[in-house]
C-alpha cells in the first residue's frame, strides 16, 4: 500500500486555522502626504524669526526664554541656519547647521544639518525641514517634516494674535498635526 504524501493534509489544515484565527488589528492608516507652500521667495524668507510654539523637542529643554532662528545666504547657495536662545542663567545656547534646498521648483523642501562642517559629507545628520504654512507677507511661517514628529511656528515678531495662531492651528489639524501637542516658546504663552 502507498502512502499519499501529507503535505496536503498540512496545507489544508493550516488554511482552516488561519480562517478561524481572530483577525489581527491593522495598523493605523498613514497620514496623508505633508503638504509644502508652493512657493517660498528665499530672499523674503531670510533674516530673524522668533519661535512662538513647537512640539517638545529635547535639544531644546535648555532654552529659558528668547528662542530665535536666523537664516542667511551663504556663497555657495545654501542657507546659513544659526538657531540661538537664552538659558536660565543667562548664557546663549547656540547651534550652527546648513541648509540645502532639496526642491528647486518650489524652494519649500529643504534639508538642514548641524554637522560639524568637516561631517557634512556624510548621508546622514540630515533633518527635514519643509514649510508647510506662510503667510503672503512672510509674517508667519510654520516647518514641519513629513512624519509630524517635528513642528515649529515661527514669526518675525515674538508674538502672534490669536486670531492668526487659531487659523494656523486649524490648517495644521488638516495636515494631520495634533494642535494639543505644540508648547509655547518658553518665556511665552500661546495666543488664545
Amino acid at each position: 500500500m502507498q502512502s499519499s504524501p501529507a503535505w496536503p493534509w498540512v496545507l489544508t489544515l493550516a488554511l482552516l486555522a488561519a480562517a478561524d484565527a481572530p483577525a489581527q488589528p491593522s495598523p493605523p492608516a498613514a497620514p496623508a502626504p505633508l503638504r509644502t507652500v508652493e512657493q517660498v521667495d528665499l530672499e523674503r524668507y531670510l533674516g530673524t524669526w522668533h519661535e512662538i510654539a513647537r512640539y517638545p523637542f529635547r535639544i531644546q529643554e535648555q532654552c529659558a526664554r528668547d528662542t530665535v532662528a536666523i537664516y542667511s545666504a551663504r556663497e555657495d547657495g545654501a542657507i546659513g541656519v544659526l538657531n540661538r536662545c537664552l538659558r536660565a542663567d543667562g548664557s546663549v545656547f547656540a547651534a550652527e547647521g546648513v541648509a540645502q534646498v532639496i526642491d528647486t521648483q518650489s524652494k519649500a523642501r529643504l534639508q538642514v544639518s548641524f554637522l560639524p562642517a568637516w561631517l557634512r559629507w556624510l548621508p546622514v545628520g540630515r533633518g527635514d525641514y519643509w514649510v508647510i504654512d506662510l503667510a503672503p507677507d512672510y509674517r508667519y511661517a510654520v516647518v514641519g517634516e513629513p512624519q509630524r514628529r517635528y513642528l515649529w511656528i515661527l514669526a518675525r515678531t515674538p508674538q502672534l494674535d490669536a486670531q492668526t495662531f487659531r487659523g494656523i492651528t486649524e490648517r495644521l489639524a488638516a495636515q494631520g498635526y495634533d494642535p494639543a501637542r505644540l508648547v509655547p516658546s518658553p518665556g511665552l504663552a500661546l495666543p488664545r
